[in-house]
């Protein structure tokens, strides 16, 4: 039976390779963006070029709530109904404590943490008649709080707590897990070769992740992991080990 998959932020990075290797795999995808608009048409082009009428597109802002709400029915009525819900979209930036301001809380908490939450609330019914799962992708930092992201850790940490709590929610009715990426693409805030090294210095395997990492956990939580729910799978390359 086709399983339908509903991607936030998959024009680019770690929901790009997620959407290639599910699409491989045989699922449809529908892919959303917010301003990724060519990275997002070219995927979908790509897409249905192996496989036609396999990929849908939208174009939501997650923050309004009745984007959101569209979002969900278009997801919904592209096939029939949807499988699986991977929370990846995300903002992601420094907010210094002495600084942070409204707009700022509200775009960090309403990305990575209200609209994955309104999402599964939307998505609920049509996951529950597939038996379906949710997969929330969280980051290391969600445990210890990155200096410097304070804004963006606390929603992180949030997401964590919510993936947990819907697991009791949903069960037995819907899985949901999260995967916490390490070191997988180096924010652009980034840029300094000497900081990139220090970080895989205290990486055990020595090397930065590939987006298909995340890909292949996101994989296995929708088809191997029946019996898991609630929990969140680290893929970091051991670098949590020296924390």
């Amino acid at each position: 039976m086709q399983k339908n998959i509903l991607i936030t932020g998959a024009a680019k990075r770690i929901g790009a390779a997620c959407a290639r290797l599910l699409h491989n795999e045989g699922y449809n995808v529908f892919l959303h963006y917010k301003s990724s608009k060519e990275a997002a048409f070219l995927l979908c082009q790509e897409l249905n070029g192996i496989r036609i009428n396999s990929a849908r597109i939208m174009q939501a802002d997650l923050l309004d709530s009745s984007q959101l709400e569209a979002l969900a029915n278009e997801a919904c009525l592209a096939w029939g109904g949807i499988d699986v819900l991977v929370n990846n979209a995300s903002s992601f930036y420094p907010t210094a404590m002495s600084e942070v301001n409204d707009q700022q809380w509200d775009d960090l908490i309403g990305s990575n943490l209200k609209a994955p939450f309104f999402l599964a609330k939307l998505l609920v019914d049509t996951l529950v008649k597939n038996q379906g799962c949710i997969v929330n992708l969280v980051d290391i930092h969600a445990e210890r709080g990155l200096k410097g992201y304070p804004v963006y850790s606390i929603a992180k940490a949030g997401l964590v707590a919510m993936t947990k709590v819907l697991a009791k929610e949903l069960g037995p009715d819907i899985r949901v897990n999260a995967i916490a990426p390490g070191a997988i693409i180096w924010p652009e805030t980034l840029e300094s070769e000497q900081q990139q090294q220090e970080i895989l210095q205290r990486v055990v395997l020595k090397r930065q992740g590939q987006p298909e990492d995340i890909a292949k956990a996101v994989r296995f939580l929708i088809q191997d992991a029946d019996y898991i729910t609630g929990q969140i799978l680290t893929v970091d390359g051991g670098r949590t080990l020296f924390y």
